[in-house]
């Protein structure tokens, strides 16, 4: 089912079963690969495996380990590139020879060629699963950034991990469209990461990546209306942007933040105050669940919204 998570915790199972379940189920099934703990290390993971159209996406943590994309794999037709993430140092053998990772670099790898990455500590990582032919038109060199280093520091990958922080969250995965617009944008920003074509470039830094953000912003707000303090300086470090560049983009979407989030709490407090379910709560009540602090801006703003007081909604819907 796109957009459901596939959650691995090798602690839910008996020890016995860890290492032989996580090779087969996740290593062979799910990701294609073969997984191999390193010796002397406890086995540990708790991995997460989310399938979206023309994107997977796994984050995991995880003791040290080796993971292989083997000869005897290739032949299933995977074609897939791979872009990764890492937040402690990694070493990766590819075709093109031997690379080392510091923390957070980032690699594009082919599932076509015989990979193995070795994590010889534990740590956290994240791994987009690309589709060739969406992702290859994009690069400016075609395949030649396959198997080449991102130092941390490269300022796309700023973004990148924003978006990798909403993909590990199952709000964004209600609606088809946030889903769809997410995935381009994934593809858009890796491509800049690897060397994007001029016209890929272009929409990356044009109208593409700025309703990407906005759209994922706009999500991110409708999921935390009931926050009192949530404002552009709160999600500027969430979504690896300035203040005044939230601002911005919705300005330009012809609102203000400040008008878009009062306007999305008043109607989700008139659903409220239409909806039986919840008579318990007085009006005071229904206010502060949508992030109004002060009674009187609420109801002055409601009647000036809806042309009725809080009180007269309730009662005609009663």
């Amino acid at each position: 089912m796109p957009g459901a998570a596939v959650r691995f915790v090798s602690a839910a199972l008996p020890e016995r079963d860890r290492i032989a379940v996580f090779r087969e189920f996740l290593g062979r099934k799910l990701m294609r690969v073969e997984i191999e703990p390193l010796a002397d290390h406890p086995f540990d993971a708790d991995v997460t495996v989310r399938k979206w159209p023309g994107l997977d996406f796994i984050s995991a943590r995880r003791s040290p380990l080796r993971v292989g994309r083997t000869k005897a794999l290739l032949s299933d037709g995977d074609d897939r590139l791979v872009f990764q993430i890492d937040d402690f140092p990694s070493f990766v053998s590819h075709a093109g020879g031997d690379v080392p990772l510091a923390v957070g670099d980032a690699i594009l790898t082919s599932n076509s060629d015989a990979v193995n990455r070795t994590f010889p500590s534990p740590g956290a990582l994240a791994s987009l699963f690309l589709t060739r032919g969406a992702l290859g038109p994009l690069l400016r060199a075609g395949e030649s950034g396959i198997g080449r280093a991102i130092p941390a520091n490269t300022p796309v990958l700023r973004l990148i991990r924003s978006v990798l922080t909403t993909l590990n969250e199952d709000a964004v995965s209600t609606t088809t469209e946030l889903q769809t617009l997410t995935v381009n944008y994934v593809y858009d920003l890796v491509a800049v990461a690897i060397g994007a074509t001029r016209d890929a470039a272009e929409q990356v830094r044009g109208r593409g990546v700025a309703a990407a953000q906005l759209k994922l912003i706009k999500a991110h707000l409708e999921e935390n209306l009931w926050r009192d303090d949530i404002s552009p300086e709160v999600l500027a470090s969430r979504f690896s942007m300035s203040a005044r560049s939230i601002q911005r983009l919705f300005e330009r979407d012809g609102s203000t933040f400040t008008e878009f989030l009062r306007e999305r709490r008043l109607h989700r407090a008139h659903r409220m105050l239409s909806s039986r379910r919840f008579d318990a709560m007085t009006v005071t009540d229904i206010a502060l669940a949508c992030g109004f602090g002060d009674l009187s801006h609420f109801n002055r703003y409601f009647r000036a919204r809806f042309g009725m007081t809080p009180r007269e909604v309730r009662k005609a819907n009663r």
